[in-house]
């Protein structure tokens, strides 16, 4: 029967970029374990991994609809350089503190003289992920 909503799922993983480019893995760790169906992943890979047994390897692409969405031009936005600590770079994640104590990540975007682009897309938002994964247990 596999692997069905509500299931309990152990699986390794290595998540990777089109090109090939690996941005994450398990192997190395403990597995990555989640309930199916409660949205502790991202739709794409719930979706793939249905109907999988213990020892089951697949390898498949999740379109960024179904994994962190499209990167979103509202999500970035422009802040006085002077409010950013004097040695950040350009890639650099920082947090970016709310008034009502929340806070986001924010990966710096461009850094000019005067003003820089702040950028609060997912990391892996509008790109498709390709990833391998091994079943290693179902409850």
């Amino acid at each position: 029967m596999g692997i069905k909503s509500g299931d309990k799922v152990k699986v390794h993983y290595t998540g990777m970029f089109e090109d090939g480019q690996v941005f994450d893995s398990s192997y190395g760790r403990q597995p990555l374990e989640f309930v199916v169906g409660a949205g502790q992943v991202i739709p794409g890979f719930e979706e793939e991994i249905l109907g999988l047994e213990v020892g089951d390897k697949k390898r498949f692409t999740i379109p960024y609809e179904k994994a962190y969405g499209p990167a979103r031009d509202d999500l970035k936005f422009s802040v006085q350089r002077s409010v950013l600590p004097e040695d950040v770079n350009v890639g650099d994640l920082l947090e970016v503190h709310q008034p009502d104590g929340n806070f986001f990540v924010v990966r710096v975007e461009e850094l000019g003289d005067e003003v820089a682009i702040l950028d609060a897309n997912h990391p892996l938002a509008g790109k498709n992920l390709v990833f391998e994964v091994e079943i290693i247990e179902i409850s």
